[in-house]
């Protein structure tokens, strides 16, 4: 086993889906139709947003990945994608006769918000067995995305859900370990990531995301309330070993570490004009504070690496196509500016 010092690069884990990207100029009403702008495919999920996104940060970073495709169009392309990219395919594995995880993405242009429409296809025969970390040298793992994947969603091998099993797996191999999440209900978020808390190094999740998991579940509709980020990831690392947690915002985000010290900053005061699409950007925030992370970097430092790869990724409607290298991200920023300090 390699210790961390020996440790380097990143692995993502799990879903990989084809993202039918659609911009629609509004979101309409039932028995309305509304006319499709755009549409491209794109790769999607969490273990591909992810380890593209690095890839683009940082290209000599290794980055590998663990998840299943089907033996169709969707699977081909996200593989030559992943392959374009520079990431280690050596465990993405096609199954024949299955059906490619995709998401039909649609973009509404007059606000920039998301609507997804989700098929799992083959994401529902991942399971722990896929995961092998023992010649594995990266240092982090990022799995994603708990409630979409049939037999990772239910009791394994003693534990109560099979995330729980692969991040336990990592962490005794010597990996340090991050979970991402998506939008189920706050129920069913609790019920998937309480059992994980114990085998996560760090956490990084939205505001609506931590308030489920800390049992107190919030509108969408609220406006952000970061003394309540700040409680919440309190509470989540009481007890456990969690080193950091990050809860991003439209307006920021706060970073809480184990001893209870926070550090908030500020995102990217982009001007609607460049904003195209914000699907992914949770993706790509993610991104950069795992490049930050991985790196050393400061605390300040990992967050705003944070909030300029989401700044970046927003001037396209694809959960990628935007992202460039780290100083160019950091660059973007500087030049569209930051919010003015929360408080």
């Amino acid at each position: 086993m390699s210790s961390q010092k020996q440790r380097h690069g990143i692995i993502t884990g799990g879903t990989w889906c084809a993202d039918h990207n659609k911009l629609v100029e509004r979101w309409p009403n039932e028995e309305e139709l509304v006319e499709i702008i755009s549409e491209e495919i794109r790769g999607g999920g969490s273990a591909c947003n992810l380890g593209v996104n690095i890839k683009r940060l940082d290209p000599e970073l290794p980055v590998a990945t663990i998840g299943l495709l089907g033996d169709d169009s969707d699977g081909k392309l996200l593989l030559q994608q992943a392959k374009f990219e520079g990431l280690d395919c050596q465990n993405l594995t096609i199954v024949s006769g299955q059906r490619t995880t995709f998401t039909d993405a649609f973009t509404a242009q007059n606000s920039s918000r998301r609507t997804h429409l989700f098929h799992s296809g083959i994401s529902d025969k991942l399971n722990p067995n896929h995961f092998d970390f023992s010649d594995v040298e990266s240092r982090i793992l990022h799995l994603g995305l708990p409630g979409l994947h049939a037999q990772m969603d239910v009791p394994w091998a003693g534990e109560q859900n099979g995330w729980a099993a692969v991040l336990k797996k990592a962490q005794t191999a010597g990996l340090r370990t991050n979970l991402e999440l998506c939008s189920l209900s706050p129920k069913r978020l609790n019920s998937l990531v309480t059992p994980c808390l114990k085998y996560l190094d760090y956490l990084i999740i939205n505001e609506f995301e931590i308030a489920a998991v800390a049992g107190q579940p919030r509108d969408h509709i609220q406006n952000t309330d970061i003394n309540a980020c700040i409680l919440n990831a309190k509470k989540l690392l009481n007890g456990t070993d969690i080193q950091l947690i990050i809860v991003h915002f439209p307006l920021g985000a706060v970073a809480v570490s184990q001893d209870g010290n926070y550090f908030l900053a500020p995102s990217v005061n982009m001007p609607s004009n460049s904003i195209i699409g914000t699907n992914g950007a949770g993706d790509a925030f993610a991104a950069g504070a795992l490049y930050g992370l991985h790196q050393n970097w400061s605390v300040e430092e990992t967050l705003r690496i944070a909030h300029a790869t989401a700044a970046a990724s927003m001037r396209h409607i694809g959960t990628t196509d935007a992202v460039v290298g780290w100083s160019e991200c950091i660059r973007l920023a500087s030049e569209f500016g930051w919010h003015n300090q929360l408080h």
